[in-house]
């Protein structure tokens, strides 16, 4: 359970941007995978699940093949409140403007930023997995991208928050093992990114010999 300080600290600082709800983590006390991902969607915040729309389902189907269970794993995400835009749209011949999610910017992530170092920090986690380029860049702050890292292992220090009252990132003492891979609902844009990351969910068995 997450502190209810840590909670309110959190939906402060959220305040000034254009974000809604707030969604903690899920998982046991000591996962075996902890996964990195970037902000919750409209399904997730009504649901109070994580990954439980569309991107959910890859989500499972990653996880089958890497011979885990959701109760075995942490999901957590870089941001917790659900970033949104308003768009105009023209659906069937009606003209209509609604919240459409959208990336949270390096501001929300840092915002958030507490409550995900905390839920690390009381996991201890065999393995870190990032998805995506949001979840990639909170853990490690590195500027690759994620085609030149994805599918790789990974062991360096991990970016935590210097302090409630410095809004700046340092190192942590502590190495983790690493492993980025492409957000589940990438395969929506880009179809012919399914069999790289069906290959990361197979590396992923083979290091956890399942």
């Amino acid at each position: 359970m997450l502190p209810e300080a840590l909670v309110q600290l959190a939906k402060e600082r959220m305040a000034p941007y254009p974000c809604e709800g707030f969604l903690p983590g899920r998982g046991p006390k000591h996962p075996v995978l902890f996964f990195v991902g970037e902000a919750p969607g409209e399904t997730e915040i009504h649901t109070h699940i994580p990954f439980s729309g569309r991107a959910g389902k890859e989500l499972d189907l990653f996880l089958e093949r890497a011979g885990v269970n959701r109760d075995e794993i942490f999901i957590s995400s870089s941001v917790r409140s659900r970033p949104y835009q308003y768009k105009t749209k023209q659906i069937r011949g009606e003209t209509i403007t609604k919240k459409y999610n959208r990336t949270p910017t390096k501001a929300e992530v840092l915002a958030h930023a507490p409550v995900l170092d905390y839920e690390i920090d009381q996991s201890e986690p065999e393995m870190l997995i990032t998805l995506g380029r949001i979840g990639w860049e909170r853990i490690t702050g590195s500027k690759e991208k994620i085609t030149q890292v994805a599918g790789k292992v990974i062991e360096q220090p991990i970016q935590q928050l210097k302090s409630l009252e410095d809004n700046a990132f340092i190192f942590s003492e502590k190495v983790y093992r690493i492993f980025p891979t492409y957000h589940p609902a990438s395969v929506f844009y880009n179809p012919g990114l399914r069999p790289v990351i069906e290959e990361h969910a197979y590396t992923i068995r083979k290091l956890l010999n399942r």
